[in-house]
């Protein structure tokens, strides 16, 4: 019943997505061609040969949506974010595939803007169908319909934390079904829930009911008794899912590499790690630095005059930073301070009322022009647009000593703007809490997010900032 109803969800979410598509081509084609805000109209191929191409498009889509995951089960998943990230890189790929196809086979007369508006468009509105649908699915499941039965084996502390996060979140829907376990008399009411029997009795509560998962959740102590509680169940056809008691070791989302049979469980999961997510940063990187420089180019030569006309001193400040895998790199900024000994630049804090700040420091500090230089540290490689901000090797030597954790955010390549700058953690401000931030931003990165976080450093002044 269970797949069955997947099937089906699946079969309308893959209707819907054509259909989703379609309009969106609808609204790219209108805009293109029956609107002068690309420019004038001009000649242009008929709607039918766009069509005919987006229809060619579509399954191409579609595909690139099911190797992304985006036809898989999101019932246990309460952030649509990844979901809309999942999205955006099936667009990018297929965007990348009609032009590079368009290319090798020679049209010319194609509109390559069309694409790229459909690209927009289709985002946009397949973000809006999967929230609807999401939406859709948990109000249901909240008036009790659409709902998963569950025999969870265990009725210890790791059985009553998992039924405790299932009873929490209605929308998800689930209903427990029952406990078995040793800890407790046949009968006693565990939140909602009663124990129906002992671990003992599995094959037969699995023979004589249908459960919807059967979850097993029990102590190391009982790790022996592990393989015939999974045998039991796969002899009734029931696939055993196991909530391993060192889950507190292993991160929300593991990775497991494979050597020979041998599975190893990463205790980090770096989403970073895979190979499209770190193109796509990278590719997103080069893009947005070379605008960015072009566009800010004004800003960054009046700026250096301005340097050089109120202080004396270079217009750039170096400063040696701790990157990506822990490897130090010179950081480019405007020079907003007097010249300084070597001393004072490894260990020293700027604070709100510095003396050692220039006649204009203050102000492209304050506005972030100081950091512009930065985009060229993107260029190199060395930093990324988004990511945790870099520290110095004096402070990151302090800090790995006195902060857990703190060196994690070496998993990933620095940023000029990070998850914990949006969330003013920046300047003076608690050292743990910008860590928690950046472990956050770590091993729970998805494209989205960066577009999230640059948007919101865009039309966020730091008051932190000085």
């Amino acid at each position: 019943m269970i797949k069955e109803n997947q099937r089906f969800l699946n079969a309308v979410l893959i209707l819907t997505d054509g259909l989703v598509l379609i309009l969106a081509f609808i609204v790219a084609w209108s805009l293109r061609f029956k609107t002068t805000l690309f420019g004038p109209l001009g000649g242009h191929l008929p709607f039918e040969n766009y069509f005919l191409l987006v229809l060619l498009i579509i399954p191409v889509y579609l595909t690139s949506y099911y190797f992304l995951g985006l036809y898989k089960p999101f019932r246990d998943q309460s952030n649509i974010m990844p979901e809309i990230s999942q999205i955006i890189k099936a667009n990018i790929v297929v965007f990348a595939i009609s032009i590079a196809t368009l290319f090798v086979i020679d049209q010319p007369d194609y509109s390559r803007i069309l694409l790229f508006v459909f690209a927009i468009f289709s985002t946009l509105l397949a973000t809006i169908e999967r929230f609807t649908f999401r939406k859709i699915l948990r109000h249901i499941r909240t008036n009790d319909q659409n709902l998963k039965h569950v025999l969870i084996v265990g009725d210890g502390e790791l059985a009553i934390k998992f039924a405790e996060k299932i009873t929490a979140k209605k929308y998800l829907g689930y209903v427990i079904s029952g406990f078995l376990g040793p800890n407790h008399e046949i009968g006693e009411k565990i939140l909602n829930s009663q124990v129906i029997g002992t671990i003992s009795q599995l094959d037969e509560f699995l023979a004589n009911n249908e459960y919807d998962r059967v979850i097993i959740a029990i102590p190391l102590k009982y790790y022996d008794n592990l393989t015939r509680l999974v045998d039991i169940c796969e002899s009734n056809g029931v696939k055993a899912e196991i909530i391993p008691d060192y889950y507190r070791y292993v991160p929300a989302k593991p990775s497991v590499d494979m050597i020979d049979d041998l599975p190893i469980i990463n205790v980090r999961y770096v989403p970073l790690d895979d190979a499209l997510n770190n193109f796509l940063k990278k590719a997103s990187d080069i893009v947005i630095s070379i605008i960015a420089i072009v566009i800010t180019s004004p800003i960054m030569l009046i700026t250096a005059i301005a340097i050089k006309l109120t202080s004396p001193g270079s217009i750039i400040f170096k400063q040696e930073r701790i990157g990506h895998l822990r490897k130090p790199f010179m950081m480019y900024k405007f020079r907003s301070m007097r010249i300084q000994n070597k001393e004072e630049e490894k260990s020293e804090w700027t604070t709100k009322d510095d003396d050692r700040k220039t006649k204009i420091g203050s102000f492209i500090r304050k506005t972030s022009i100081d950091e512009l230089p930065q985009f060229f540290n993107v260029l190199k490689g060395e930093m990324s647009v988004v990511g945790p901000r870099p520290e110095r090797p004096y402070f990151v030597e302090k800090f790995k000593q006195d902060i857990p954790k703190y060196m994690i955010k070496h998993h990933v390549r620095p940023g000029l703007t990070g998850w914990a700058q949006i969330h003013g953690c920046r300047g003076n401000t608690s050292i743990n809490k910008r860590i928690e931030y950046d472990i956050d931003y770590v091993e729970n990165w998805y494209f989205a997010l960066d577009i999230l976080i640059m948007w919101r450093t865009m039309i966020k002044r730091n008051k932190n900032a000085y």
